[in-house]
């Protein structure tokens, strides 16, 4: 039985990296389309790994993209300008206009590798932020239809990507499944190159998110910890580990064929409650101050995902721990600052 191979944009990305690693790990050969944008030139597990191949390029060259997918049965398509909530407000017109026209982009190149029939389904990477607007939760698959949309540019593109996928869909016949991973924390999140410095009382912060936010604060010292709005937002911490197990079994599973799903654990935890997780990793024994700074404009208070779907179609459920994940990550992300990565 011959390999089936696998493109991955953005592959050198957070959460693409565990997709990565995932895929291959499953038997896929990958071809992977990074620009190095965001963070440089980085260093992957998977580098040498005899069915892996990077090619530099950027996702916005649909005739490039083609050029690749005529090899390829699967494409999961993870290339987007993305970062942390500071990114939300300083980046609003390059979030919709860059990655609107990767999402173009992509689907060109779908569609022709469609028609040339090898390729078999697109598999896009959405967002929580599609449910920024929702006033009532769990949010569902389909309440984004139905409820405002979202405020953010960064939310609103990523309503577009999944509007991109049904258009593509209906007009050419293109297979999709939707996906969207909340909250992903993991080890390999590092300084942007474009990311804007952000004051968080005494310590600079070249914002990412929260969890290497608040590790870089306590490490550095800062006492009383400086939280971004009253602590009480709501989130759903997501292994990326699980997230890349839930993609890729999305990505091959027959009942994700034309559908979408949320990707998320279903452990509610509030800002402030991950704050003095980690302040009690680094700071045992001494009492956890904190105070509140102003929000940010789209800092969502709820995202609460409903997980049912996912498990019911696809068998799909994070299992990992909070607790877990600060233990692998909180200690990355201290060596990370020391190497001045973060």
């Amino acid at each position: 039985m011959t390999t089936q191979r696998v493109l991955v944009t953005g592959s050198s990305g957070f959460i693409a990296g565990y997709v990565v690693d995932e895929l291959l790990r499953r038997g896929y050969e990958v071809v992977g389309v990074d620009n190095h944008s965001k963070y440089g030139r980085v260093s992957k597990s998977y580098e040498h790994h005899p069915a892996y191949r990077l090619v530099e390029g950027d996702a916005r060259d649909s005739a490039h993209l083609s050029d690749i997918l005529s090899g390829c049965d699967h494409f999961i398509a993870g290339a987007a300008l993305i970062g942390g909530i500071s990114y939300f407000h300083s980046f609003q017109y390059d979030l919709l206009a860059t990655n609107e026209r990767i999402t173009a982009s992509t689907c060109d190149a779908a569609i022709r590798a469609f028609e040339d029939a090898r390729l078999q389904k697109v598999t896009y990477l959405s967002s929580s932020m599609v449910f920024e607007s929702a006033d009532r939760w769990p949010s569902f698959e389909g309440q984004e239809r139905k409820i405002k949309p979202p405020l953010s540019s960064y939310g609103f593109q990523k309503l577009a990507v999944e509007y991109f996928a049904h258009a593509a869909h209906d007009q050419y016949g293109l297979p999709y499944t939707i996906v969207r991973p909340f909250n992903c924390v993991g080890v390999g999140e590092m300084r942007a190159k474009s990311e804007v410095e952000v004051r968080s009382g005494n310590v600079k912060l070249a914002m990412s998110h929260v969890v290497p936010d608040l590790v870089q604060k306590i490490v550095k010292g800062q006492d009383p910890l400086h939280i971004i709005g009253d602590g009480s937002q709501v989130r759903h911490y997501t292994y990326g580990g699980d997230l890349a197990h839930g993609i890729v079994t999305a990505m091959e599973h027959p009942r994700a064929l034309n559908d979408d799903f949320n990707l998320s654990t279903e452990q509610e935890t509030t800002v402030l409650e991950l704050a003095e997780r980690i302040w009690r990793r680094l700071r045992p024994g001494t009492p956890f101050h904190y105070v509140c700074d102003e929000p940010f404009e789209h800092d969502v208070q709820r995202r609460v995902p409903s997980v049912r779907k996912a498990k019911e179609l696809l068998g799909f459920e994070a299992t990992t721990t909070l607790d877990q994940i600060l233990d692998e990550v909180v200690p990355w992300v201290v060596e990370a600052i020391d190497h001045d990565l973060i």
